[in-house]
């Protein structure tokens, strides 16, 4: 493989996904936990919207992996370490995101470990940490304007 240019459409899409699950975590009633626990469909808008965003917030970090650098990665946890090692990300964002990684796979493949309360709790305390690593990819990429493709 060959480094080519970042696609900024898929960027922004992820982004704009991303933030637009965010809100609607954010819509659910977070601020009361009795209110939050009385209508089951919270807990499956939580656990849906969250892990989406995990997924999406990974997907950019292959994105700019393959596109930017030619490198490949064959599990989400790997994508932290990779946009280390390239300067994508600082040593701090790379360990959040390879927490939130295992998080992500944690929802997906251990869904059966993961108590309600506990979803409660990131959604109503920890969502600040998606957005850090958005954070961290729009300063990498504001630096990197070359690596950007700009056409839809």
């Amino acid at each position: 493989m060959t480094p080519g240019l970042i696609a900024k459409r898929v960027i922004v899409d992820r982004m704009a996904l991303i933030q637009e699950l965010l809100d609607d975590i954010r819509q659910l009633p977070l601020a009361e936990r009795d209110r939050f626990f009385a209508d089951r469909r919270n807990l499956w808008t939580a656990e849906s919207c969250l892990r989406r965003c995990l997924e999406a917030l990974l997907d950019i970090g292959r994105h700019i992996l393959a596109k930017g650098f030619a490198a490949a990665v064959s599990e989400y946890k790997e994508v932290a370490g990779k946009l280390e090692t390239f300067g994508a990300l600082s040593r701090e964002d790379a360990a959040l995101l390879r927490l939130l990684a295992g998080y992500r796979n944690r929802l997906v493949y251990f869904y059966h470990e993961v108590s309600a309360e506990e979803l409660y709790q990131i959604c109503s305390s920890q969502l600040g940490d998606l957005e850090t690593i958005i954070f961290a990819y729009r300063k990498w990429l504001s630096q990197h304007p070359e690596m950007l493709d700009e056409t839809l």
